[in-house]
């Protein structure tokens, strides 16, 4: 069968022949991949920045953002059938006994870092023709979520930022008006991140580079939520208009506007990091006014990266309520379909647009 592999010592992404998997175990399930995300984690790999083969392997499948119909299910597997709609989790337990978070089922919060991830570390990916996948780590999607569901896993970052944001508010003992929300960025990860905010209450707002009209723009609006440019926009003059920021959500992988931003979150407010720099030049910023406010106004950073079980359980969820909420702005998010032959555009090329995926076995949408 056809795959998209990455040989990180050679610096080459190609088009290889793997063999087509079987089902080994009681409750593995044979998966015929639909669609294969691709985010910035995807370019980086291609880039060479990093990812990591199998042990005793030079290359690994790419892609961790999936979208599969099941083909065949294991004996122990009762509660899947052919033709139903999964999405599997991106990172698996390391080995460790004293790992407690890997075994107690949060192994997005590892602390040996012998975790393994599908498409980046130590494990093939999902941009191939079939997958067998063990039960325990596959999400049903209802089928009327087949032309969004490859949205899931990019949208359990946010629903794992919600999570660490609603415990760490339970320190507040007082009632709250609404909250004020400012994702940073525009991309997939701060769209969904708005989404689930907005959903969640937030009085939300994004702030991101390009001035209106754009396409980001148009889907942030329409959700209800308001969009800042900050080529238009200063960060005093953005923080002026929001009010008091309950909660900065930064979905931008851009240090320096990251920290300037920083700078304005507001009394017990939250800063969730999200995005992951790529290597540019050293950071500057004043770090008296950052660390007195995060004393006086008992401010808490938190970062987030990966996502369980309840993220992903969380993410299929809000992803049916967001189809119903706002079918337009949601479909719009995906703004590319290109056939796994073609995926040097959108993995290793120019392709534009919000969100791209690979279509690796195109089917009959509802």
């Amino acid at each position: 069968m056809k795959a998209v592999a990455v040989y990180p010592a050679r610096h080459s992404v190609e088009m290889v022949d793997i063999a087509e998997p079987r089902i080994a175990a009681p409750t593995e399930v044979k998966l015929r991949m639909l669609e294969v995300g691709v985010c910035g984690t995807d370019k980086d790999i291609c880039a060479f920045a990093y990812g990591t083969p199998p042990p005793g392997r030079d290359r690994f499948v790419l892609g961790h953002e999936s979208l599969a119909e099941v083909v065949e299910a294991g004996p122990g597997v009762a509660d899947l059938r052919g033709g139903d709609l999964v999405v599997s989790t991106v990172r698996l337990p390391c080995s460790d006994a004293n790992c407690a978070p890997c075994r107690a089922g949060h192994y997005d919060f590892c602390i040996t870092g012998r975790y393994r991830e599908h498409g980046i570390k130590d494990l093939d990916g999902f941009m191939t023709e079939f997958v067998v996948e063990d039960r325990h780590n596959l999400h049903p999607v209802a089928r009327d979520l087949r032309e969004v569901a490859v949205l899931v896993e990019p949208l359990t970052i946010a629903e794992k930022a919600l999570i660490e944001v609603r415990e760490i508010q339970q320190r507040r003992h007082w009632e709250a008006g609404r909250e004020r929300a400012v994702v940073l960025g525009a991309g997939p990860v701060g769209l969904l991140g708005a989404m689930v905010l907005v959903n969640a209450g937030y009085q939300t707002y994004v702030y991101s580079r390009s001035p209106k009209p754009n396409a980001a723009a148009a889907i942030v609006e329409e959700i209800g939520a308001t969009y800042i440019s900050s080529e238009q926009t200063a960060i005093d003059q953005m923080a002026e208009q929001v009010g008091n920021i309950d909660l900065i959500y930064e979905a931008a992988g851009a240090p320096q506007f990251a920290f300037d931003v920083l700078k304005r979150l507001g009394s017990n407010g939250i800063y969730v990091f999200t995005g992951v720099p790529r290597a540019e030049k050293p950071v500057e910023f004043d770090t008296e006014p950052i660390m007195y406010n995060l004393v006086l106004k008992n401010q808490v950073v938190v970062g987030v990266v990966n996502a369980g079980p309840q993220a992903f359980d969380n993410a299929v969820r809000d992803i049916g309520v967001f189809a119903a909420r706002w079918p337009h702005a949601l479909r719009a998010m995906i703004t590319g379909r290109f056939p796994m032959e073609a995926f040097h555009d959108p993995v290793m090329g120019k392709a534009g647009g919000i969100k791209n995926a690979i279509e690796i076995s195109p089917a009959v949408r509802p």
